[in-house]
């Protein structure tokens, strides 16, 4: 059973939540504060946590940083902060998600199940099917073509180093909204972290190449003001 921590000072989104995991067979456990979160974090460790920036003791951002010295868990933020500036903060931090209050309970456990997808390894997942792309991951080849089909020459799409690196980035936390930041400093290396400009080139080369229609993404999505993500199919993994 999956254990989530849900860390909150409002006792009726709390009793919401915990109301509505249950019923979906997910172990809950609650904390009001942040100092809370964390000793009942280390008490016993949660499979994911959803966390509220805005605690009475301390900020949610010092939570994360506390949380991320120890696990790899997903966090989803759960906030009242509309400012893009709060949400990239917490991202960088190690968040992996942001939903903003008001939330809907669909969508936050549609983000739920995206974050608990995010560890796709080679070793679990070495190609990965975007409608008629395999992407494999092993061989860093991108073909176009039936999985299964032997691809013949010219179905090979031809990536340079940079994109296929972003991309690999990418597909590696699936459904996880990574900041420009982090992409800029994973790709590019810690002196391009303001180097917005490249990032925004080569994202849109990658969809030229991949996308079915690069003016509507369906996998590599935009976050205005924050970053991006990879998107997979519904079905992908069942």
């Amino acid at each position: 059973m999956t254990r989530v921590l849900v860390v909150d000072d409002e006792p009726q989104i709390v009793r919401a939540l915990r109301i509505n995991l249950r019923a979906r067979a997910y172990d809950v456990a609650t904390a009001q504060t942040g100092s809370q979160a964390l000793e009942q974090a280390a008490h016993a460790p949660p499979d994911l946590v959803i966390l509220d920036l805005g605690l009475p003791d301390m900020d949610g951002v010092e939570v994360i940083g506390g949380l991320r010295g120890w696990t790899d868990a997903p966090i989803i933020v759960l906030s009242g902060r509309a400012d893009s500036s709060d949400k990239v903060e917490a991202l960088d931090a190690g968040a992996d998600d942001y939903v903003t209050k008001p939330f809907g309970m669909d969508e936050l456990l549609a983000r739920m199940r995206a974050v608990a997808r995010r560890g796709v390894t080679e070793t679990e997942q070495p190609r990965i099917s975007l409608g008629d792309l395999v992407i494999d991951l092993a061989a860093k080849r991108v073909t176009r073509g039936r999985p299964g089909d032997e691809p013949g020459p010219e179905a090979n799409i031809r990536l340079t180093p940079t994109e296929w690196h972003l991309l690999e980035v990418l597909l590696r936390h699936p459904g996880r909204l990574l900041t420009q930041r982090q992409l800029l400093s994973e790709v590019w290396g810690p002196g391009y972290a303001e180097a917005t400009g490249n990032l925004r080139l080569y994202m849109a080369q990658l969809r030229r190449k991949l996308e079915p229609d690069p003016a509507r993404p369906r996998w590599l999505i935009t976050e205005p003001g924050m970053g991006y993500r990879f998107q997979p199919d519904p079905a992908a993994g069942r």
